[in-house]
């Protein structure tokens, strides 16, 4: 099997209130690309290969073949964010829950890795978490 070109992921997420959206990840330390923006959306930024589309729940229907359900009630998916260091996964989930987040889970420590997590505004679950670069004690 040939090699594949690495890709670009945009995430396209569905919420109630994009301003307040914008404002909370803002809170976080994310940036947003103000090319793709307007009243019903707005683009952030993880990296350069992965991006947050964060779209009004009605123009996200409008993609959708299926009904959206109220991440507020139902988890379809969990969303993980890397960090650097055990203090900025701390330091990421402190920023959310005094933004408006709300706690998701206890810390959980592993040793090699170490996360946490917070529900936005929207009520999305959100992963932070650290991974030792040498992997597991029984990979070293």
């Amino acid at each position: 099997m040939p090699a594949t070109q690495p890709r670009k992921l945009f995430l396209n997420l569905p919420v109630q209130d994009v301003a307040r959206s914008k404002a909370f990840f803002t809170k976080l330390g994310f940036a947003f690309n103000p090319q793709f923006e307007d009243a019903s959306g707005a683009c952030m930024i993880l990296s350069e290969e992965g991006y947050v589309m964060i779209m009004e729940r009605q123009r996200f229907q409008g993609f959708a073949k299926r009904p959206v359900p109220d991440p507020s009630q139902t988890t379809s998916a969990l969303y993980a964010l890397s960090a650097g260091s055990r203090a900025e996964v701390d330091g990421l989930v402190h920023a959310a829950l005094a933004a408006g987040g709300a706690p998701a889970a206890e810390p959980q420590d592993h040793g090699f890795m170490y996360g946490w997590s917070f529900f936005d505004p929207d009520g999305h679950h959100w992963e932070v978490f650290w991974m030792d670069p040498k992997g597991p004690p029984e990979a070293q």
